[in-house]
């Protein structure tokens, strides 16, 4: 490392460190700035540059983090929970998590009351999965051979929810999609979670077509956000729909199949196969 990319290195630690222990003043960016001896421009783009986000975006995701700790495992009101992260109100708090988690403070802390769920188990070319649907569509699709395991995941999404052990016609439909049979795509239905970012990312993954490839940096560029590559893979890893939202698509602009929540040689198992089938339908 070049001496002032050690300095960089450093500045954008000290200011990481410094916004972990200080966040409940809500530090401004001026401040922040002052604190490593950077002007705020400056010191914007280093940080991004170095975090793969904004000083901002840092500043309320470590926030949410510790209001989400407050009101799951202290059961926290919204009141003292806005209160404690430092934010002016509840309405504040409201604003943060559906910028960040696509979901109100009540929606978050409630854990999916009143949603009933069906899930069931499946195999799969790929190994065996779990599948879970609300009245709405097909909301969770994971990879996990101990159906145990795979069960108290989906219950750590929805801890609140009501489950049943059942087999539906939006399950069935999806689940379609490994037999070959295209014809019922317009058929799948998803009820997806997320922040606008998030949708955003997964909806352009929805238009990659089987059999093809593209990269991070395509994906950002798609939705208008080039220099978003990090974020893009953030929100690639956070989908919650395997396969179906087709996050194995996308590669490292180098040509490296790249990570996988559900492993590496998964994802490289299902490229090949989705190549194959390409190539026999030609």
């Amino acid at each position: 490392m070049q001496a002032q990319e050690q300095i960089d290195y450093h500045r954008i630690a000290e200011a990481i460190n410094y916004i972990r222990q200080n966040f409940k003043e809500q530090p401004t960016l001026e401040a922040v700035a002052e604190k490593v001896f950077l002007s705020p421009y400056h010191f914007q783009r280093l940080f991004s540059k170095w975090a793969g986000t904004t000083p901002k975006k840092f500043l309320q995701y470590t926030s949410i983090e510790y209001a989400k700790q407050l009101l799951k495992e202290k059961a926290a009101t919204l009141f003292d929970a806005a209160h404690e992260t430092g934010l002016s109100g509840t309405s504040r708090l409201h604003d943060l998590f559906v910028t960040i988690e696509g979901m109100t403070p009540a929606e978050y802390k409630n854990g999916g009351k009143n949603l009933f769920i069906n899930y069931s188990f499946a195999d799969s070319p790929f190994g065996n999965l779990i599948v879970a649907s609300t009245f709405k569509g097909v909301c969770y699709m994971a990879f996990q051979e101990d159906e145990a395991q795979a069960l108290n995941d989906l219950k750590s999404k929805f801890p609140n929810a009501s489950f049943s052990r059942k087999l539906d016609l939006l399950q069935q439909n999806a689940l379609f999609i490994f037999q070959h049979d295209w014809s019922k795509l317009n058929q799948i239905k998803l009820h997806l979670r997320g922040t606008d970012f998030q949708l955003k990312v997964w909806e352009t993954l929805l238009k990659i077509p089987s059999g093809k490839l593209t990269t991070y940096g395509a994906v950002a560029n798609k939705i208008a956000h080039p220099a978003a590559s990090r974020a893009v893979g953030t929100a690639i890893g956070s989908n919650p729909v395997a396969y179906l939202i087709p996050c194995h698509r996308v590669i490292q602009s180098s040509g490296a199949v790249g990570g996988y929540m559900w492993g590496s040689t998964r994802k490289t198992a299902m490229i090949g196969w989705e190549a194959a089938l390409s190539n026999q339908a030609v």
